[in-house]
């Protein structure tokens, strides 16, 4: 997060030197940064990484997983659910260690079948979630799992969560 932070602001900084300048000879230099900045934050901002479909170089480039994880991941694809994927990672790594991982790499859950074992897997899942996400079940749609979760958490949280799973 702190990198698109940084990216975010030596960007807009970049424009406003620009614009200010009124040199022409800056802008595409300024443009050659902006479409880097662009690559940075797309491949940031991508969401979750799906384990049983990831490339190598993906994970790789991840700070919490490094090369010899992501070859172990990448060989154990494709995964039955996030349980197995996190089965997976507790083989090398510690259990603080394999939450760090999970956040940017998971198995998405589904919501209408999960297990309450592989619903607390989602970063960040509290027991009154948990308790959420079973209680409104079956869902049809995933506006309807935004509507019912939404009262327990704002926007962003429930987009945050729609990171984790799938119908």
């Amino acid at each position: 997060m702190r990198k698109l932070v940084t990216v975010a602001a030596f960007t807009a900084s970049t424009l406003a030197l620009v614009a200010c300048s009124g040199a022409e000879e800056a802008a595409p230099a300024a443009d050659e940064a902006a479409a880097t900045d662009t690559v940075e934050t797309e491949t940031e901002t991508a969401g979750v990484l799906d384990a049983s479909t990831a490339t190598a170089e993906q994970l790789a480039a991840i700070d919490t997983v490094s090369e010899e994880l992501a070859a172990a991941i990448v060989a154990g694809q494709p995964y039955a659910d996030v349980t197995a994927f996190n089965a997976k990672l507790l083989e090398t790594l510690s259990p603080d260690e394999a939450a760090a991982v999970l956040e940017t790499v998971f198995v998405p859950v589904n919501l209408n079948e999960a297990t309450e074992e592989q619903i607390r897997l989602i970063p960040g899942m509290t027991d009154k979630m948990v308790h959420e996400f079973e209680e409104y079940r079956p869902y049809a749609d995933m506006g309807e799992f935004n509507r019912e979760i939404g009262k327990y958490v704002d926007e962003a949280e429930v987009a945050r969560f729609r990171n984790y799973v799938t119908l």
